[in-house]
């Protein structure tokens, strides 16, 4: 049987993402309601971290075991991987003794190793170059909102970053627009970004991104690995602050969302992520549940 994984966005097509995305809501049905449902009983995820987390190994964990599996914890700094066994060795003995992986690291070229020697899924938590768990965390949320994204303009508002590699690629697979604006000095990896991909337009204002956008979106200025910069980037950055004066300038309904952590007065305004537009607690809590949908898919398919 042909192993299907998930380490970017653009490893799923349209039509996977919307069973999917029906499966979410149908398991969400059932937590709300305190309805079990153990489809992964008796099956194991693995979940690697080279990198620190909350909300990547609360909902992974929360999520394995709520689907009746179990969740099994590895930091490379306490395994073999972080003692130089090859990545290619670590994924063949893994895999014979679970059922799927989630690994979180720096470089995607780790996990893409990873993948070909494993004989299970394997589900990308974070490397540097995407994070579509959580861009796929946010797509529902926004579903949950506003209805389809289809059509509709994203306003990211940052430097070139994971979550913004996985917004573009998915704005290729649902068909949207995003309005993209970095910091000079912060753009976009012309590699990172197919060469057909039309759904994205650069700006060098960032007020000026968020004009009629349906949804503004940012993440924290110095993302983990990149902290010896983190006085260059404050400087960078300035006027990057999504700010209420910024929101006004999107659709009177537009949402505010963060992947979180966030820096009040950094990248984000108080008035914003705690104002009326702001569904970051609803995309947090999101994880959780695509991520159970996508456990489900990868290790039974569709259901």
């Amino acid at each position: 049987m042909t192993i299907k994984h998930f380490l970017q966005f653009s490893d799923f097509s349209l039509a996977e993402f919307e069973h999917v995305i029906e499966r979410v809501r149908i398991i969400k049905h059932k937590f709300k309601n305190y309805e079990p449902y153990h489809p992964l009983m008796d099956r194991t995820l693995v979940m690697v971290f080279e990198k620190s987390s909350t909300r990547t190994r609360l909902s992974f964990e929360a999520g394995m075991q709520q689907l009746g599996g179990a969740a099994i914890y590895l930091n490379t700094r306490d395994s073999q991987l972080g003692r130089g066994e090859p990545v290619e060795d670590a994924a063949q003995v893994m895999s014979r003794m679970c059922d799927i992986i989630m690994i979180r690291t720096f470089g995607q070229d780790i996990i893409d190793r990873f993948a070909k020697n494993s004989r299970v899924p394997v589900i990308n938590g974070l490397t540097n170059e995407h994070h579509p768990c959580q861009v796929l965390a946010d797509i529902f949320t926004y579903i949950e909102h506003r209805g389809s994204i289809g059509g509709k303009t994203v306003a990211w508002i940052g430097d070139a970053n994971n979550m913004l590699y996985s917004w573009l690629q998915a704005a290729e697979v649902f068909g949207f627009h995003v309005n993209v604006s970095t910091p000079k000095g912060y753009d976009i990896d012309r590699n990172l970004v197919s060469a057909s991909n039309t759904r994205y337009t650069l700006f060098g204002n960032p007020s000026d991104a968020c004009e009629d956008a349906h949804l503004v979106t940012t993440d924290v200025w110095t993302s983990m690995g990149f902290e010896a910069e983190n006085a260059a980037r404050l400087q960078a950055f300035d006027g990057w602050i999504v700010d209420a004066a910024k929101m006004r300038r999107a659709k009177p309904d537009a949402l505010f969302m963060h992947c979180l952590p966030a820096h009040r007065g950094e990248e984000v305004a108080a008035e914003v992520i705690d104002g009326p537009q702001s569904v970051v607690w609803d995309e947090a809590e999101n994880r959780l549940h695509v991520q159970k949908a996508l456990l489900e898919y990868l290790v039974l398919g569709k259901v």
